[in-house]
Formats: structure tokens, sequence, C-alpha cells
């Protein structure tokens, strides 16, 4: 977790400008280097701290002397080895500096921890579910502190893990001002709110082919650790390139949230521009004319390379879209929907699935997406029945269980079942132009804007203590903004008003992700909104978290 904390805020040459000479796994063999002090940045947890002990254990140290930074609040019994261990001799630095997080973008964050939807909805007895929530509460309470914030907490009401995160979360905060009291001071700042939603509130969001570039990409191409791999094509050559789609990619921000239909238009455009200010001549912006540019123009590779790459990641999304999705995409958004391109009811949506779930070319995961939306659209679940013959015309009886599974997070599948009654949130009534493709928007979107304008229904998301009397004393800015939180900011960067904070139990799609950003700029800066969740979903990962619900952890995982 601390090599991936340090990972996402920076690179290894900030680290090694600062003065640090090598980088190393603490669970891992090192050799001593006797004559140079060491900054050890580790979770507070017995192996690391075990570690840590064994590094002063022999009479030769393996460092001259520790400086040690706790990624969060360190257990009273682990404290207590490290006081009576050679350790304390040799310890010069030791701070619990509360960031047991990664900030993902600048808006997202994520604890790490991709088995989470197993922990809180496997059909198997979870005896370690206590100890996961606390641990999870103390991560958000970390990065709450980070922030400066003292959110008032809100949960939805229903599932009983939304009502309890949020009490251990209350604690951890209440604990957290006790030690830095200026915690949630600032102009607007008693605004701010903490909300804790669970993944069944909004199962379709993560299941729909969405059309925009990241979610796109990250659905339909193999993108590991974000780490996109293609073929870049020169003259006569061909090798794989690996890049990184992160923030340091100003083109990748520029156009993630775009849709598809709109991004290889930008990158061209962009391309042209760029090419016109370096009076670089070109006709037609194609990836011929770039590896003809890259030859002419070698000093501008760094930038070349980005529009190549932007385009060709375009070009496979779009080439998977023709080859089987866009077949998909207007049923699912009518079931989505409730509704036809027209805004005309959807009178028979089973005529419109049985072509799908008898296409012999189409996936069995994206049958069962297509299930999925029908049983959603149907609102009060299906008979029995009905779904095993759903189940035999699509010929995907070894997943049937992803679609069982689902019930274990609270959404009604079958009629009259154990989830009985409980029914989806009614999505907000939008007008505007939208493609076809992509007419559906995330609940989470109704709720930031809900939130927001003190429009959220108090019963239905009620607070875990009353929220503070808004107070208009102006006090010093003091909180710093979260995305790049590790870079220089002068002091006009540093955000004063209120944040929204939202958590996801379970997962977090990226249309999900998207809704921060959209939200954030229509209140055109007054507010800002957070989103982050245990893990990042895909459509995949979501189904294979689905899938696992029902069996026997691997001990290994």
């Amino acid at each position: 977790m601390s090599m991936r904390i340090l990972s996402s805020c920076c690179k290894m040459s900030d680290i090694l400008a600062e003065g640090v000479t090598i980088v190393e796994d603490i669970n891992k063999r090192r050799e001593p280097i006797s004559s140079l002090e060491a900054i050890y940045l580790i979770s507070p947890v017995e192996k690391s701290v075990h570690a840590l002990i064994n590094d002063f254990k022999d009479a030769a140290f393996t460092y001259k002397a520790a400086h040690i930074f706790f990624t969060d609040t360190c257990p009273d019994g682990l404290f207590a080895e490290i006081g009576r261990s050679r350790v304390a001799k040799v310890v010069k630095t030791l701070k619990e500096i509360n960031v047991a997080f990664l900030p993902y973008e600048s808006q997202v964050f994520s604890l790490d921890d991709p088995n989470s939807l197993y922990s809180f909805y496997s059909s198997k007895p979870n005896e370690g579910k206590e100890k996961m929530l606390e641990t999870l509460a103390e991560q958000i309470a970390t990065l709450c502190d980070t922030l400066k914030e003292y959110p008032a907490i809100r949960y939805r009401k229903g599932p009983e893990e939304n009502a309890r995160l949020a009490d251990e979360v209350y604690q951890r905060l209440t604990a957290h001002k006790a030690d830095n009291p200026s915690m949630g001071e600032g102009p607007d700042k008693a605004r701010s709110q903490l909300l804790i939603v669970d993944r069944g509130f909004d199962p379709i969001s993560p299941i729909l082919h969405e059309l925009t570039f990241q979610a796109m990409a990250y659905d339909l191409l193999d993108i590991k650790q974000d780490i996109y791999t293609y073929q870049s094509s020169g003259i006569g050559n061909s090798n794989d390139r690996e890049v990184l789609l992160d923030e340091d990619d100003e083109l990748w921000v520029q156009l993630r949230h775009m849709h598809i239909a709109d991004v290889t238009k930008k990158v061209t455009e962009l391309l042209r521009t760029f090419c016109q200010s370096k009076r670089m001549s070109t006709d037609n912006a194609n990836m011929k004319d770039l590896s003809q540019m890259l030859k002419k123009m070698p000093q501008y590779q760094k930038e070349l390379s980005m529009y190549s790459t932007h385009l060709h990641l375009a070009a496979a999304c779009m080439k998977t879209f023709k080859a089987s999705v866009d077949k998909l995409c207007e049923v699912e958004q009518d079931l989505a929907m409730g509704e036809n391109e027209q805004g005309e009811p959807l009178k028979d949506a089973m005529k419109s699935i049985v072509p799908v779930l008898l296409d012999n070319e189409i996936e069995a995961y994206d049958k069962i997406r297509i299930i999925l939306l029908y049983i959603f659209h149907k609102k009060k679940g299906i008979g029995e029945e009905n779904l095993a013959k759903l189940i035999q015309h699509a010929n995907i009886p070894s997943d049937s269980n992803i679609i069982n599974n689902l019930q274990n997070l609270g959404c009604n599948l079958i009629a009259g079942g154990r989830n009985a009654g409980i029914t989806l949130p009614e999505c907000k009534k939008r007008t505007g132009s939208t493609y076809q493709l992509s007419r559906w928007v995330p609940i989470i979107k109704d709720i930031m804007e809900n939130a927001i304008e003190d429009k959220l229904d108090r019963k239905q998301w009620p607070f875990i203590s009353d929220p503070t009397p808004i107070n208009t004393t102006q006090t010093a800015v003091s909180s710093a903004r979260f995305g790049h939180w590790h870079k220089n900011k002068s002091p006009t960067e540093y955000r004063s008003g209120p944040r929204l904070i939202i958590f996801v139990i379970g997962g977090l799609s990226h249309s999900e992700m998207r809704s921060a950003y959209e939200v954030t700029q229509a209140t055109d800066g007054k507010w800002e909104v957070l989103i982050g969740s245990s893990h990042i979903l895909t459509p995949t990962s979501f189904l294979n978290d689905l899938k696992s619900l029902d069996q026997v952890p691997n001990p290994d995982c």
C-alpha cells in the first residue's frame, strides 16, 4: 500500500532529486547500508513493523538510523513492540502522516482494496468484516484529515453496512479532529459533506457500455494498471509501446470525458494547431503523416507521440465498437432508460433482447449485462422460470451465478424473492442534446446535484450527527486541493470552498468518476466533488467480483 501511495503521488525522479539514493520494499531481502539513514514509509501492520524491528535486531544494524512514517494510526501493541526493540535507540523521526489512500486522479481516490465487494457481500460468513470496516473507516478519516475537512456525514438509509461504516468514520473523524483542531476550518467549510452509499444503489452504471473515452477504453481494451500497450508503426518497423494513462498526460486529461465521436476530431484539430504553431506542414493528420513528421522533427517526439497514442487508443476503441458493441448499445440504453430515443416507453423489451441472447458471436459477459438490464427494467424482478429461460437462450449456464449473486447487494432480481419490494431510485429527467447511445446518466450524479443544492431527502440520507450550523466568520484558508497534492502550489491554488466527498462501498465505475468532474464544473468552482471507493471497476471486473461472491476465497489472494 505504501509503495502504491508513493507511486500515485510522485515519480522516482522526484524522490531521487530529494537526495534519496535507493527505494526498496521492506518485505524483500535488502543489502545493509550502515553508512546511511533510512526513511521508512510503512503501513502500521504487523508484517511491516516486524520487518522494521528485524533491520536493527543484530549487532550490525542494517542502517545508521531510522525515520519512520506510518500511513495511518499505529496500534498501541505494535507501538509498544517498537519501544521494546533496539529500533528505539536509532529512531530519529516517528510520525503518523495519515495518508492511507491513493489519490487516483485529481478528484478520485481509491482505498486500494479490490477484494472489498467480497468482504461486504459474500454469501460465505466473513469473520474479518468488522476489522475490515474499521480499516476502511480509518482510511476515509485519513483522507478527510489530508484535505483538512471535517464534513457532516450522511449515508443511504437501508443497507446496514452504510450506517455501520458511517458511524465508524464519525468516531475516527472525531478522534482526528481532537488531534488536529484546524480540520474543517475555513470559509464555507461547515457545508462540506461526506456521503456513504452502497454499490447496490446503482447496479446499472457499472454494467452499461459507456462511449466516453476513458470508460470505453477501460471497458473494451486490455488496459492493466492504467498502462495501454500498442504497436507503434514507423517506416518499415513496428514495436510495442507502453503508455501510462494519467494526469501527467495533459491530452488525456482533456479527452478522457469526451464522447468517442468527438475524440478523434479533437485530437486531429489539436495536432493541426500544434503543427501550424511549429510551421510544420500537414495535409492530413493521420498515423502515416505522424511517423513522417517524427523523422523530420525529432525534437518534437514527445508531443507527436502523445497525439499518436490517443489516435491509436481512439481507433482501437472504435474498431472493437464496430465489430461487436454497436448492436448492443441501443438495446442497453433503451432498457436502462425504459424508453427509446424518441422518449416513447419501451413496449416489448423481450423482443429486443432475444436476438442478442441467441447471437453466438456475442460474448457471455455482454449477454449477462443485457439480461441484468432487462431485469432492472422490469422493476419488480422476473420469475425464476423466466430467468432460467433467458440463461438457456443465452447459453451461459456457467456464469449464471453472477446474476443470482447480485441479490447479495440488495438488488431485486427475482419476483417475490428475498429483496422483493426494493426498487432502484428513479433517475432525473434531463433535457438537452445528447448522443442517442449515451442517454443514461449515473444516479450518483443526481445525488451529487441534490446534495449541493441541499435537496437530499433527510429521511433517505440521514446525518450521523446534526450538521454544524453554517458559520459565516471568515477564517484563514487552510485546505489544500486534493489533485496533485504533492506538487508545489501558489497560495491562490489552495481550495477554500466546501467539498462533497462520496464513498461508494464495493467499487466505482468510470462514468461515476466523470460525474464528479461534471458537477464540480457546473458549480463554477464553488464546490468540489471528490468520489472514491475501495477500487475502480470496469464492467468485466465488476462481473468477476460478483461471480466470486458465492465462492470460498483463495487464501493466497
